[in-house]
């Protein structure tokens, strides 16, 4: 034995399984110090971190919906939606609100429906269009307890704005249709205190509200409960807890943060800030039967330790021997010891080269077979060393008394649709398919999205079948493996296997595919029963009437033009290129008098697009569209004006999130792009109050909110409303309330 460990061979390989061991050992060893209590303790820290970042992502999206309610009640009209004439609606009225509330609500995705009324009418305003209040809550947005009933008694009353907890309510998105059931949370508007006589109701979808809020970083196990300002529950991911004789033992600290533990449980409580909600994350407090765990550990480690150990030994001696004839194979001579860095290198090169050796070799095939097949096509005179290459692999070409050559192409149904697999296993993918359908081929990439097939015929009679073949594969193709691309095949005529019919097939195949009617829907094209047309529908006059129409700005008599030239051509069954020509001068006619210098870089790429997809358009309607699309561009760049900020719901949620600010007429005018004389008449117009009143209503009714706090003095909250000073605030204040800030204060607190 002492013999064997003095060959250096033996003590290479016994040291490189102990340095094995010592890994081992100091990695369970770590695994060991870090496992169960201390990797439950850093769960546990970042699962506070998280909680955290859930409960102020549940502040801003409470915040967001608290906005769109004020903004909503800035929306004019203020009191109700009638006319001149009583008794009536002023539809307009409704319709604007309507589009709206659209805007709003487009704003935040969690946000399912908005419902808007008024005192004393059973009109429910939504941002999808109008409907009876009863039909609404009782029909398309039913609840078992909460009906139209309970919620038009519940906006009679005053209130201060409130979320209802979450409940499963029966939607109806369809006459006639099963009802589906989702989870909502239902926010009222508060109206103690408000600036219009709306009655606002917010129903919002409780699976994509948790979506905002990323749970998936909290602990396993954990669960997460959210309670209104009321300790009333709204939210909760564990609907068995009972939170009596938790929330009696809880003391909220100046930092709103507490914690109890009860059982195998830790309650973290955070108050927010904003709008006073308590979140309570549930986590589980400790693995149990540590020290059980821990000692089997510690007896699995040792007994490992000493396996590994004697295992070294023995395949230390076994493995000696081996490893020296590896080694001289590999080319390390007669060395002493076992230099494994010697092995592993030599394997390592062994197998890249082998790799490489039969990758070059494959790729070096495919070309030689690519490029006989072209120069086979080309019709220059050749020289003799190309011939003789050629005249090797045309065997593999004939493998039949005659054959007939096959076009097949991909069109993309999208214009950014492409082909993800490369030249050649595109190639093998179509061989394959056409082999299933009993049609064998040699298939080969010619260019962009064009593949040659040279099918073999045992007589020209079989060609009949094997255009059926290929009607197949393209078929099930479509449907199967290229959804997003559309496949079309022209055949050509059938030919004898000489050398000299290649080209000519060529020919007939191309010249068919080129030649083909607008018209003729089917996936193959036979090159044998062309009927080339010449009665093409070219009128100089409609080109200058498009023209003219584009460069004022027409975009839909534009499109109408160019639809009659297109169907007068169809009708008239034009071939493919001929159509394809007609459409690249339609376009160069159009870009004549579009635009000016300043869009030159942008006309120039719009045409090199245009002309690439018409170039590529295997179907009419697909020509047609895309001729259609630069039309509507260009009649953009004829005169279209462009899209304004100057919609009222612009201008009532810009002021709702900016009323702290100096909100001037000059900068608003600025903000919406006109003038501030044109903005004052505007906004009279359309708000039904001049824009200084407006402003100091929007402004009032949250200072009216804040003179709640005690903890804020009049002079904060004139900062906090944008007002310069205390004084400007309080004269404006009793100006529109009637009292003081201080005297409203006294009221609202007796």
């Amino acid at each position: 034995m002492r013999k064997l460990f003095k060959n250096l061979g033996v003590l290479q390989i016994f040291l490189s399984m102990l340095s094995v061991i010592a890994i081992m050992l100091a990695s369970s060893y770590f695994v060991y110090q870090n496992s169960i209590s201390g990797i439950f303790e850093k769960v546990s820290e970042n699962n506070a971190l998280a909680a955290k970042s859930l409960v102020q992502s549940f502040d801003n999206n409470f915040r967001t919906i608290n906005n769109i309610i004020h903004s909503i009640h800035g929306l004019p009209p203020y009191d109700d939606l009638g006319t001149a004439d009583e008794g009536r609606l002023d539809m307009s009225k409704v319709y604007t609100m309507v589009d709206n509330l659209s805007t709003l609500v487009s704003t935040a995705e969690f946000i399912e429906e908005v419902v808007v009324s008024y005192p004393g009418a059973n009109l429910a305003i939504t941002s999808k269009g109008t409907s009876s209040f009863t039909f609404f809550f009782d029909e398309q947005y039913k609840h078992e307890m909460y009906n139209a009933s309970y919620w038009r008694t519940f906006a009679a009353t005053k209130h201060a704005f409130k979320v209802f907890p979450e409940a499963d309510f029966s939607v109806l998105t369809t006459a006639g249709q099963k009802p589906r059931h989702k989870k909502f949370l239902v926010a009222v508007g508060g109206n103690k205190v408000q600036m219009s006589s709306k009655n606002v109701m917010m129903l919002i979808d409780v699976d994509v509200f948790m979506q905002h809020a990323n749970r998936k970083t909290m602990i396993p196990g954990a669960s997460l409960i959210v309670l209104d300002q009321d300790r009333n529950t709204i939210l909760s991911t564990d609907k068995e807890l009972d939170l009596v004789n938790v929330l009696s033992d809880v003391y909220f600290n100046a930092d709103r943060e507490a914690s109890i533990t009860r059982e195998n449980y830790e309650y973290n409580f955070y108050q927010s800030e904003y709008n006073g909600f308590i979140y309570i994350d549930k986590v589980p407090y400790e693995f149990k039967n540590l020290n059980t765990v821990a000692r089997a550990n510690l007896l699995i480690m040792g007994s490992a330790i000493a396996s590994a150990v004697l295992l070294s030994v023995f395949l230390s001696v076994y493995l000696n021997r081996p490893v020296k004839s590896i080694l001289k194979l590999l080319g390390g001579g007669n060395s002493k010891g076992n230099d494994f860095r010697k092995i592993y290198s030599g394997i390592v090169k062994l197998k890249t080269e082998n790799e490489d050796f039969r990758d070059q070799a494959a790729h070096d095939e495919t070309d030689l077979r690519r490029g006989a097949f072209l120069q086979w096509l080309d019709e220059s005179v050749q020289s003799e060393e190309r011939q003789w290459r050629m005249q090797r692999s045309y065997p593999e070409f004939f493998r039949e008394k005659h054959f007939a050559m096959a076009l097949i192409e991909f069109g993309a149904k999208e214009q950014d649709s492409r082909l993800a697999l490369p030249a050649a296993e595109l190639e093998n993918a179509i061989r394959q398919g056409l082999r299933r359908e009993n049609v064998e081929a040699q298939v080969f990439h010619t260019g962009s999205s064009q593949f040659v097939a040279v099918i073999g015929l045992k007589h020209p009679g079989e060609r009949a079948g094997m255009i059926k073949g290929i009607e197949a594969y393209l078929e099930r193709s479509e449907r199967e493996t290229w959804e997003g691309f559309a496949l079309r095949c022209c055949v050509s005529k059938p030919y004898p296997s000489e050398l000299e019919n290649g080209p000519r097939a060529y020919r007939d195949m191309m010249g068919g595919r080129r030649s083909r009617s607008i018209i003729d829907a089917d996936r193959v094209t036979d090159a044998a029963k062309i009927q080339y047309a010449r009665t093409i529908h070219f009128p100089i006059e409609s080109m200058e009437k498009l023209s003219n129409l584009l460069a004022s700005g027409k975009a839909e008599e534009s499109v109408r033009a160019i639809r009659d030239m297109m169907e007068e051509n169809r009708q008239r069954g034009v071939s493919h290129h001929q159509f394809v020509h007609i459409a690249k001068t339609i376009l160069f006619s159009m870009l004549r008098h579009a635009g000016d210098s300043s869009d030159a870089e942008r006309l120039y790429d719009l045409e090199r697009r245009v002309c690439e997809r018409i170039e590529s358009a295997m179907e009419y309607g697909e020509i047609e569209r895309t001729l259609i699309e630069a039309a509507q561009v260009l009649a953009g760049l004829g005169g279209k004006e462009k899209l304004s900020k100057l919609n009222p719901a612009f201008i009532a949620q810009y002021v709702e999130l900016h009323y702290m600010e100096n909100m001037y007429l000059d900068h608003i005018a600025e903000v919406t792009g006109t003038t501030p004389k044109y903005f004052s008449s505007y906004f009279k117009k359309t708000f039904g109050v001049n824009y200084v009143e407006y402003l100091n209503k929007i402004r009032l009714s949250h200072a009216k909110e804040m003179l709640r706090d005690r903890s804020l003095s009049i002079a904060e909250i004139a900062e906090k409303t944008g007002y310069l000073n205390a004084s400007t605030f309080t004269t404006t204040f009793r100006k529109y309330v009637g009292v003081s800030p201080s005297e409203y204060r006294k009221q609202y607190e007796s």
